[in-house]
């Protein structure tokens, strides 16, 4: 048989497999199928009737290596035909009983088409690594995606590699002992207050593993969803692992829309045990557990809550700090609530910039109008009676993106991203 060499072909798929991070067995198959289109481009240069070709016209053609002898073999699949009308693909059953007497029509052998070294050519040699480097990346692509597909949602531990344009490139594994791959901290994603430097650590949240033959990390991490800081929470708080407390929702803004108002998070905790008090086991002896989250997500703001099954208590619970008169009800199919608050506490309630009443929309799924009232009882059940006819002073519905169901309740969760 003839055999066209590849010096140094075991070294070569050793240093693939180490440099793409991939298994030999997978550098194999790539180098199979580019030598494969080298081939290909071999034949067309020969015929150059591009109508003779069609798209599945090589699906009988392979391409076998061998290591030892540092090279590769053409092989082809071929019919025994009476008379040949296609050579690629046909034999004659005359030719072929001259070394195998028991041959019949319609059997097929396989045979060695592998051409000269000098007649591979230049430009099938240049095809063929082209066409090598492509398969490195699909292959990569799809062991990325094997790899983390199930990691999605999840918290890893990342470092920062590089920039590129207003995105952080970092390394991430999904395992130790695993090798590290890039993903994509996109702008949007980032907090105002991390320092990304070179070979800085940081947790980070797994949010989307693209497929297809995208450019760039396939993985794309963040530090601003809400996933994350139910995740640190998780982490710090015990009764949380032993699901003793529950997180039934969480609202965060990494992001404000505006830069006098800095990231906010609200996160609302429930226990069935009486004995517990979920709001203080997330807090713990003198803030400790709040404040090592405080400091992973660099000093930003974060209130505890108690969730509710009623409404209106949940409603006042996550507009806290502020102090409210009373939740009205509106309409409970469309969710629509409304909420009188004594006049020294409106700023309070609506936040700087919306950004109170606004989290509070999206964590109990409520749309919110928030009233002004004064605080003689007199003049407030007057305006509690006329409340559905009075001015709204400011107004927040929780129509956001993305909806979660939090795995630990099986109440129903809204975590906005």
């Amino acid at each position: 048989m003839a055999i066209v060499n590849l010096p140094g072909l075991g070294k070569m798929i050793d240093d693939i497999s180490e440099g793409h991070n991939l298994p030999p067995s997978a550098v194999k198959a790539a180098l199979q199928e580019a030598l494969l289109k080298g081939y290909e481009r071999y034949r067309k240069a020969q015929i150059l009737d591009r109508d003779h070709f069609s798209d599945d016209y090589f699906d009988n053609f392979e391409v076998q290596l061998d290591v030892e002898e540092e090279g590769f073999l053409v092989l082809a699949t071929k019919e025994i035909v009476e008379e040949v009308t296609n050579p690629d693909h046909q034999i004659g059953l005359k030719e072929v009983k001259e070394v195998a007497e028991e041959a019949e029509l319609g059997d097929s052998v396989v045979l060695d088409v592998t051409p000269q070294q000098k007649e591979f050519g230049r430009m099938a040699a240049i095809q063929t690594k082209q066409v090598l480097m492509q398969k490195l990346r699909d292959q990569q692509r799809r062991m990325i995606q094997e790899e983390f597909q199930d990691l999605e949602e999840t918290v890893l531990q990342a470092r920062v590699m590089r920039f590129e344009r207003q995105s952080v490139i970092m390394a991430v594994s999904s395992g130790y002992g695993r090798p590290e791959v890039e993903a994509e901290l996109p702008r949007k994603e980032q907090l105002p207050n991390d320092n990304y430097r070179a070979n800085a650590a940081f947790r980070v949240y797994l949010k989307k593993v693209r497929e297809g033959v995208s450019r760039g990390p396939q993985l794309i991490i963040s530090r601003a969803s809400a996933g994350l800081a139910a995740y640190l929470f998780e982490n710090e708080v015990p009764e949380i692992q032993d699901e003793v407390v529950r997180i039934v929702a969480v609202a965060r803004e990494a992001n404000p829309p505006s830069r006098n108002v800095g990231s906010r998070t609200k996160i609302a905790v429930d226990t069935l045990d009486r004995d517990v008090d979920p709001v203080g086991a997330c807090i713990g002896a003198r803030g400790s557990r709040i404040q090592a989250v405080v400091n992973e997500l660099r000093g930003e703001k974060i209130d505890v809550i108690r969730w509710s099954p009623d409404p209106e208590i949940y409603i006042q619970n996550a507009l806290s700090p502020a102090q409210i008169n009373r939740v009205i009800l509106m309409d409970t199919e469309q969710r629509h609530a409304q909420v009188l608050v004594p006049e020294n506490q409106l700023s309070l309630a609506i936040g700087k910039d919306g950004q109170n009443v606004r989290l509070s929309a999206h964590l109990t799924g409520w749309k919110i109008d928030i009233k002004q009232v004064k605080e003689n009882e007199e003049q407030m059940e007057e305006d509690t009676a006329q409340a559905a006819e009075g001015e709204t002073v400011e107004e927040f519905s929780p129509d956001y993106e993305e909806t979660v169901e939090a795995q630990t309740s099986p109440l129903e969760a809204n975590i906005d991203d």
